[in-house]
């Protein structure tokens, strides 16, 4: 009866972190898509300015990302996460006072120090309480909330946003808010949350930096989810505009078939991941976000939307959650903090340098033609975890040339 009680996935606590963590990454994803328009209109600034509005608050994210793994050692978590959360809500509700395109990035760069700490925690208390056997499942469905968040949330946003961008942000700073009253009772957190960390491990070795081995092992999976992420930013960033050049009107329903894609796959692919492996997963993920994007760079119709939606929506849907399972599995326990941190921090670098990159791209060549490229980041991807799958086979076969597979 224990050992089945270990293997429970679905207990109180995961369900109320998860729909904590879709309340926070909603409110960002509200926002972000709507607010380019929005700083267009009312600040008159170039796409290289309005990129900063992106940038800035990923740029900031990832630094305090790297401040959170480190203060996870030294302070409680649970007060770093109530903390993040207070921050990430207060300046949302704060961001329609903005009078200039100076204090809005200024917001936004405080936005990001709150969403950084928030982000880092709250996956660090879900991997404690997902068996280990069922990593990549757990996983799957915990990334449901941010996968939901990211396709529904600019959605919403843009049709709030037909009333004013007042109603958006107080819409923003609400949803924040109701995270709250998910995350307060005590027993919602894992008890270790709310204890100062110990300064040893049980083997006598201080626990304040990570070991290089660990590091080492997540740099590839983290590389792989910055290509990934590149092209999501050139989608977030730009769909709005893209919709406008060919005359679509109502571009937030990629958003929501790319949700619904979403979450149709994650059962399946976080199963895949536990039963076969991390390159199962991600090579035919990253073939349907090319076809995606292929087609969506031909779109001059909803049908051609749904269907692009559908490709990179089952795609990245594969693709995100498998590699976060990856990171996690790679470190001990201890080490998750930094494993979430580098995933997200890769996250949020790729949407930034893909708005950047992405922006003067489309330039050149024409919102079709950025999604073009975008495609080819993607070939590069499955490259990647063709060739990091075959050298570490070949490795593994002059380590144990004798022993069976």
């Amino acid at each position: 009866m224990s050992e089945l009680q270990d293997e429970r996935l679905w207990t109180r606590s995961f369900i109320a972190i998860t729909l904590a963590y879709c309340c926070l990454f909603l409110n960002l994803h509200l926002l972000l898509s709507p607010s380019t328009s929005y700083v267009q209109e009312q600040f008159r600034v170039s796409d290289g300015q309005i990129s900063l509005v992106t940038s800035l608050f990923a740029f900031s994210a990832i630094a305090t990302r790297f401040a959170t793994a480190w203060a996870m050692k030294r302070v409680r978590p649970v007060a770093i996460m109530y903390a993040g959360l207070g921050i990430a809500a207060m300046i949302t509700f704060a961001y329609s006072w903005a009078g200039s395109f100076e204090a809005l990035l200024l917001l936004r760069i405080g936005y990001g120090v709150g969403f950084g700490m928030a982000s880092v925690v709250m996956p660090t208390f879900v991997a404690e309480l997902i068996p280990a056997r069922r990593m990549g499942e757990g996983i799957g469905y915990f990334g449901l909330s941010t996968s939901i968040a990211m396709s529904v949330g600019p959605l919403i946003g843009l049709e709030v946003m037909k009333l004013g961008f007042g109603y958006l942000t107080v819409l923003g700073g609400m949803v924040v808010l109701a995270a709250f009253p998910l995350l307060l009772p005590r027993h919602t957190i894992p008890a270790s949350a709310f204890r100062l960390p110990e300064k040893k491990d049980k083997d006598g070795h201080k626990g304040d930096a990570p070991r290089s081995g660990a590091v080492r092992k997540l740099l590839l999976p983290a590389s792989l989810n910055l290509l990934v992420a590149i092209t999501f930013g050139g989608l977030v960033s730009f769909l709005a505009l893209f919709g406008k050049t060919v005359h679509l009107s109502n571009v937030g329903l990629f958003f929501l078939v790319n949700a619904l894609s979403m979450v149709a796959v994650r059962p399946f692919s976080g199963k895949l991941f536990d039963r076969k492996g991390s390159v199962a997963v991600l090579v035919p993920g990253g073939a349907l976000a090319i076809i995606g994007l292929l087609v969506l760079s031909g779109t001059n119709g909803p049908g051609m939307l749904i269907a692009a939606a559908v490709l990179y929506g089952t795609g990245y849907g594969m693709i995100q959650p498998a590699i976060q399972a990856w990171m996690i599995h790679s470190v001990k326990p201890q080490e998750r903090g930094m494993a979430n941190s580098l995933f997200y921090n890769s996250l949020d670098f790729g949407i930034a340098a893909g708005s950047l990159l992405l922006g003067v791209i489309a330039s050149k060549t024409g919102y079709a033609g950025m999604y073009r490229l975008s495609s080819v980041i993607m070939v590069l991807f499955i490259a990647v975890t063709v060739l990091s799958a075959v050298v570490s086979r070949q490795a593994a076969r002059t380590k144990e040339p004798s022993v069976e597979a």
